[in-house]
């Protein structure tokens, strides 16, 4: 099928780096479920027309073009060396040869992630930015044990990322083991640390979030994390060695926020020690062997917004234990066997600010139980039973910015449910091969779209005049329609100044 809706969700949903393609970068889905990531600001010397830059922005640059003119940056003031140093790396032009310049400048924040070439040659210089450095972000460099040993030298370091540095093993960990102002460690995709290394890990007291997703030898590990009281986070997603004995530990995080235990081994008894996480918001079980007999642990978080069940074993039986969880923002229970019988349990979440029913066996019918949903923002529908009587009950969803309905069986006549929509920001409409020109006629008032996919459908080349009015659009899709690229570009160059990304290109 031509023009996917780019929407089914990967089986692998680790974040992509900011600058450009990594030997480790991934796809993921449209919507993104609770990622994260560590990104520091870079210096921005993109300016409008028109506009002069400042005397600082003239001669950072200057010294970014002639760097290896310069042997020093220590006599600077901090901020500055902070600024060619970030402009260094942005621009790809920091070598182990220009860092040298950087030697004890008092450095606060080193963002080197993904970046080419670095190595343990180059932690003397990281280091010798002393008890000044804040932040280190390592991931994807070829950085061993021994390199890791320079960072004690950094008594002040509050975050350090370490995603993906193979060759990094339990012996590293003792080397940071002294670093107790650490609040942030990442660890992401390490196939060597053990459960035992996890000891370490002890002593950094004040850790508020802490990532081993993708660390398969961590079973039996989380014991030695039960006395960080303090920790807010905790990510042990695709760790697919957890069980529900490594949820026990867990029960004495009494400060835990969020937790990310997706893609393991953990039933509803594990989830039964969560029953005192009270400060508990985000809880992502994507994947779990639970049922609805987990709500019953769940319903006593009083906190609980954010709930992932996405590819669990959830059915009807047992979903009128939803109606429990009142404080729901965000659920997702795509891909599970639901059907229509689960919705009306879903009728009293009137907080819910988004809802996932993606693959769901939910019919039009279902949809009467969210027409109460006055705060629903973002609705994904695809692949489901829903056709053009669905929509019509979903027509007073006032706040709605998002809205996904591929695979479907939607035609013209549904669509124009879809005009009372006004705040729509995103809609994706692909994969329904009866949509016409007519449908483009029906949302041509929705001017807040700056997202919009109507691929693999009967619309042409005539209705593209029916997009002159969606001025704010960035994101045209019309894969496998009768439209050409050299119409959009045209309708681009006219009409659409915003238009940035659009297929066919």
């Amino acid at each position: 099928m031509g023009g996917a809706c780019s929407r089914k969700p990967e089986r692998d949903y680790e974040d992509s780096p900011c600058r450009g393609l990594s030997r480790r970068f991934c796809k993921s889905g449209s919507l993104k479920w609770w990622t994260s990531s560590f990104a520091y600001p870079s210096v921005d010397f993109h300016l409008r027309k028109g506009d002069c830059p400042s005397l600082l922005e003239l001669c950072i640059k200057k010294i970014n073009e002639d760097i290896d003119r310069y042997n020093t940056f220590s006599m600077l003031p901090r901020d500055i060396s902070q600024q060619i140093f970030n402009k260094l790396v942005c621009s790809q032009r920091l070598t182990s040869v220009s860092l040298e310049a950087f030697r004890d400048c008092a450095l606060q924040d080193l963002d080197l992630g993904e970046y080419a070439g670095v190595n343990d040659s180059w932690m003397d210089v990281i280091s010798s930015q002393g008890s000044s450095l804040l932040s280190v972000d390592l991931s994807g460099s070829e950085v061993t044990d021994f390199g890791l040993s320079y960072l004690k030298y950094c008594e002040n370091l509050l975050s350090l990322n370490l995603n993906y540095c193979d060759q990094i093993s339990d012996h590293g960990l003792e080397c940071i083991s002294g670093l107790s102002n650490l609040t942030s460690l990442s660890l992401r995709r390490n196939d060597s640390i053990s459960a035992q290394g996890m000891s370490i890990l002890s002593g950094l007291v004040n850790l508020v979030k802490l990532d081993l997703e993708r660390c398969p030898g961590i079973h039996g590990g989380l014991v030695h994390i039960q006395g960080l009281t303090k920790l807010q986070s905790l990510n042990i997603k695709w760790c697919n060695c957890i069980t529900d004995s490594d949820m026990k530990p867990l029960s004495e995080l009494v400060c835990l926020e969020s937790l990310e235990i997706s893609c393991s081994k953990v039933t509803n008894f594990g989830i039964s020690f969560l029953k005192g996480l009270q400060k508990l918001s985000l809880l992502n079980l994507e994947g779990c062997l639970v049922t609805a007999a987990c709500l019953d642990s769940l319903a006593d978080l009083p906190l609980l917004s954010n709930l992932n069940l996405n590819r669990c074993n959830i059915t009807d039986d047992g979903c009128e234990k939803f109606s429990r969880l009142e404080n729901l923002k965000v659920l997702n229970l795509g891909f599970n066997d639901i059907t229509d019988a689960c919705l009306a349990h879903l009728k009293v979440l009137t907080k819910l600010e988004s809802l996932n029913l993606d693959s769901c066996r939910i019919g039009d019918e279902g949809l009467i139980n969210l027409a109460g949903h006055r705060q629903l923002k973002c609705l994904v529908l695809s692949d489901t039973e829903v056709g053009d009587t669905g929509l019509h009950h979903l027509s007073e969803f006032k706040n709605l910015r998002s809205l996904e309905i591929c695979g479907g069986g939607l035609t013209d006549a549904g669509v124009k449910n879809i005009r009372a929509l006004s705040c729509l920001m995103c809609l994706n409409l692909s994969q329904n091969c009866n949509l016409t020109d007519k449908s483009l006629e029906s949302i041509s008032g929705l001017t807040r779209l700056i997202s919009l996919n109507v691929s693999n459908s009967r619309i042409t080349n005539s209705g593209l005049q029916h997009l002159r009015t969606l001025k704010n659009l960035r994101s045209l899709t019309l894969e496998s329609c009768k439209v050409t690229a050299y119409d959009i570009k045209k309708l681009r160059s006219t009409h659409l100044p915003n238009l940035v990304s659009f297929r066919p290109e």
